[in-house]
């Protein structure tokens, strides 16, 4: 039987709190509450189930902690998923394909590189294109200088210096991580409703960045006098 929402998502809610609790705030619960109200957002506009939309929102970044230990080693999408699976089970949830369903959006919200799990469903895709709005524009670039920080990375550095650079390192800039993934996301989104969101989330990133080059080399221009 499918899961009374009314029931379901409020228990959820309170778990996932508390897994989250942990985590660094670029992942934490502030950045999942964020890709809840997104994610109902697109699935209404999408017409996608909403429970199973907002199970997988609040719980796609269960798996953060152990990514976070093995400094990448794990997939946090994966993880995520087998976690997700054991809570609504342990919630009561005994419908096995709103299960399989919730679980496979968490397994496919991750970004999206070669060999790696495409969302197959509407409800996945809606997930992922949430989660990856909450990456780009100025939220995307407060995380991304968040985590920067974070792992004691430099305030910036130039293209060169990014793009060589390896993960939690000191070059891993708020900058290495809009070259490598933010400036893509808005070609990246699987839906329309995303789609629309994300045209003006990557121009903002993209004036962002030019201005920063610009004042870290100097070539900001003077105001103009009145």
């Amino acid at each position: 039987m499918t899961p009374d929402p009314d029931t379901l998502l409020p228990r959820l809610e309170r778990e996932v709190r508390a897994l989250l609790q942990t985590l660094p705030q670029c992942h934490g619960w502030d950045h999942t509450r964020r890709v809840r109200a997104l994610a109902r957002r697109l699935s209404d506009e999408e017409r996608a189930d909403r429970t199973v939309v907002e199970c997988a929102a609040l719980l796609h970044d269960i798996g953060r902690a152990s990514e976070f230990e093995s400094k990448g080693g794990n997939c946090h999408a994966e993880v995520g998923a087998a976690m997700a699976a054991r809570l609504l089970t342990e919630l009561g949830v005994d419908d096995e394909d709103f299960v399989a369903h919730v679980t496979a959006c968490v397994r496919s919200h991750r970004y999206r590189r070669k060999n790696e799990l495409v969302p197959s469903t509407l409800e996945a895709r809606v997930v992922y294109d949430a989660d990856k709005l909450d990456s780009s524009g100025a939220i995307g670039i407060g995380r991304a200088f968040h985590f920067a920080g974070r792992v004691g990375a430099r305030v910036h550095n130039n293209a060169a210096e990014a793009l060589s650079a390896g993960e939690y390192s000191l070059e891993d800039t708020a900058y290495r991580e809009y070259l490598v993934k933010l400036r893509n996301l808005h070609d990246a989104m699987l839906t329309d409703a995303g789609r629309r969101l994300a045209v003006s989330r990557h121009a903002f990133m993209e004036a962002f960045f030019a201005r920063l080059d610009a004042e870290v080399e100097g070539r900001d221009s003077q105001p103009s006098r009145l």
